[in-house]
């Protein structure tokens, strides 16, 4: 298991542009964990400096909310700590449904109302990419709820396709719903979840960490969010991890996983936030 890192480094430099019809499930899925979907944004250990070395997917403290306080779990192939013990169908519907093996409700914020509309074809790329990642053993509590928990996030999900990447505004859509799930931190929360349908990118969030404290930003087209931006202002932030004045993008904005996406994925997802209806931000946002 220890090639693991060096095939990914590999694969991340033989196939630097994602998408292409000769790709492979592992090559499509080592692109999208490394990111759009940014995986270890939550599920890797996260130190002052940034993600901690050789724990990859190990698991960690996400969020502590009033309403809940949430750990993204152990999901290396460690089979007692994480889950090395899986079958491929049983990931899938944890990641598109929100079931775990023993049958109990994963909840927020992993967005399983967004990941519920990831293709198969993408699913499974994720999984061969699981598949590769160093067992690290690492136990992680559970979380805790302090509010209810929907008995299911809805029906079996059938057969989901992938996009087609010719209608850019309808491919971003899914890279900042389905893949990247954008549309989660930056929507307003309201009882701890994120506001889709009235408050939809206007951001406000309040986020902790080792970081110290950052608010999601209104990312609609209204002035208070992207509009005083150029589409190349929004490629500087997305690639550098910076505002084009220079100042940094804090956590836990996936900037070291979103700099990796291709020049073709960031313009159909800007194209995706022009087309957002321009919403003032929260009061004493």
């Amino acid at each position: 298991m220890r090639a693991a890192p060096v095939l990914i480094a590999l694969l991340l430099s033989v196939y630097p542009f994602a998408g292409s019809a000769s790709e492979t499930p592992l090559e499509r899925g080592t692109y999208l964990v490394r990111a759009i979907v940014a995986c270890g944004n939550c599920h890797t250990p996260q130190g002052p400096d940034g993600p901690v070395a050789g724990q990859e997917l190990a698991g960690q403290l996400v969020i502590d909310f009033p309403e809940f306080t949430a750990y993204a779990p152990n999901i290396t192939s460690d089979p007692v700590s994480g889950i090395g013990n899986w079958t491929d169908e049983q990931i899938i519907a944890a990641i598109r449904e929100g079931i775990r093996p023993d049958g109990t409700i994963i909840g927020p914020p992993m967005p399983i109302d967004l990941y519920r509309g990831m293709s198969d074809e993408d699913v499974r790329a994720i999984v061969a990419y699981l598949r590769t990642v160093a067992p690290v053993r690492n136990e992680v509590p559970k979380s805790v709820y302090r509010i209810p928990l929907p008995p299911s996030w809805g029906p079996p999900v059938g057969t989901v396709a992938t996009p087609s990447r010719e209608d850019k505004v309808a491919y971003g859509a899914y890279l900042a719903g389905p893949l990247g799930h954008c549309v989660e931190c930056h929507s307003t929360f309201v009882n701890g979840v994120p506001d889709t349908k009235g408050h939809l990118g206007a951001g406000g969030n309040r986020f902790e960490g080792p970081w110290g404290i950052s608010v999601s930003a209104n990312i609609t087209p209204h002035a208070d969010g992207i509009g005083h931006y150029s589409d190349a202002d929004l490629r500087t932030i997305f690639k550098t991890g910076a505002r084009p004045d220079g100042t940094p993008i804090m956590p836990p904005m996936g900037t070291a996983y979103y700099r990796n996406m291709t020049d073709a994925d960031i313009d159909a997802l800007i194209a995706y936030l022009r087309s957002l209806p321009p919403l003032p931000s929260p009061a004493g946002d």
